[in-house]
């Protein structure tokens, strides 16, 4: 079955309920009220018992079978719940799972919880048998340019209505933590009435939760937007991360294009050095887009720049390294077209 997004997940339930349903992604927020949305309607639908089992390290998966085998006591049909905290299932589970999905039994809702799962465990056997028989629910965060949609929207619900400033301001400091934007919305619906909010009002009650981490900031510099680029490094550097680790990912990412660039310039395709460094599906085309806009002698001399940063780091060169690092971002979000 094609996957949905979690924005899709009540609409489907309203036409019908599924026998199976996946949730997978890195939003948490999502992934609780996906489930808690998929309960209900069980209940409703009267799937009035549940259970809920964990695969922890030594899970009997023999328990899965059971679980959907010993029916309600009480005539109803049943709920059960299995969550995978890790997303591996290991030999044994993958090849319960496959089979579990073969032959779903009757009179049982299945939901099964896993966390964001990277592309090879989506290609999996066991999760492509998940995804043939199941209802597969997609729980990602929005991308940083949906973001004041998601949050309007979540404002409409309790009848606010917030202005485009007002809704900026609020994505730009709750950035990656949709749980911290669905707190700062329902208290913006204690402290003001329904009806409209602009700059002012939003700005006195939101508090600046933002959590980003060095894979934010490898999305921003691919991307080559440089305001925010250089937002994320003010953030990491305020918030204590590293700048060693955040140096190792900007240079991770040089090194894997100017292998690609270098590739190319010997008429060679990209697609092998990226498979190589594990870049597929449509982070790909993210790295291909990037590729345009270098060619290989500004990359290796990128990669020099940021030797010279880590020198910096080390104490064996005199400068600022944090600064360094912002203009070696900047320079590498505002260059020209390569020829």
């Amino acid at each position: 079955m094609p996957a949905l997004r979690a924005a899709a997940l009540a609409g489907q339930l309203a036409r019908e309920l599924a026998p199976l349903y996946v949730l997978h992604g890195a939003a948490a927020l999502l992934i609780v009220e996906a489930g808690d949305a998929i309960r209900a309607a069980a209940r409703a639908a009267g799937f009035t018992e549940r259970e809920v089992l964990v695969a922890g390290a030594h899970f009997d998966w023999g328990r899965l079978e059971e679980a959907c085998a010993n029916l309600s006591l009480f005539g109803g049909d049943k709920l059960v719940e299995l969550r995978i905290p890790t997303g591996k299932p290991g030999r044994d589970g993958a090849a319960r799972l496959s089979a579990f999905a073969a032959t779903l039994p009757r009179g049982v809702v299945v939901l099964i919880e896993l966390p964001e799962l990277d592309w090879s465990t989506q290609k999996s056997a066991w999760f492509q048998a998940l995804v043939a028989m199941g209802m597969v629910v997609e729980c990602s965060n929005p991308a940083p340019s949906a973001l004041p949609d998601w949050i309007a929207e979540r404002a409409a619900r309790n009848r606010q209505v917030l202005s485009a400033e007002a809704l900026q301001f609020i994505a730009e400091r709750i950035e990656g933590n949709l749980l911290a934007a669905h707190q700062e919305v329902e208290k913006l619906a204690l402290i003001y009435p329904a009806g409209a909010l602009g700059l002012a009002e939003v700005r006195a009650a939101v508090a600046d939760l933002a959590r980003y981490d060095a894979d934010d900031l490898r999305a921003a510099w691919l991307a080559r937007d440089s305001g925010r680029c250089l937002r994320l490094l003010d953030a990491l550097r305020a918030g204590g991360e590293a700048l060693p680790y955040l140096l190792w990912a900007l240079t991770q990412e040089l090194t894997i294009l100017a292998q690609a660039r270098e590739a190319m310039d010997h008429g060679q395709g990209a697609d092998e050095v990226l498979a190589r460094n594990r870049v597929f599906g449509s982070r790909q085309n993210v790295y291909r887009s990037a590729l345009r806009h270098y060619n290989t002698t500004l990359l290796y001399r990128a990669l020099a720049q940021a030797a010279q940063i880590d020198r910096m780091i080390k104490g064996v060169a005199d400068g600022d390294a944090w600064l360094a690092l912002q203009r070696l971002s900047l320079a590498l979000c505002t260059v020209g077209e390569s020829r």
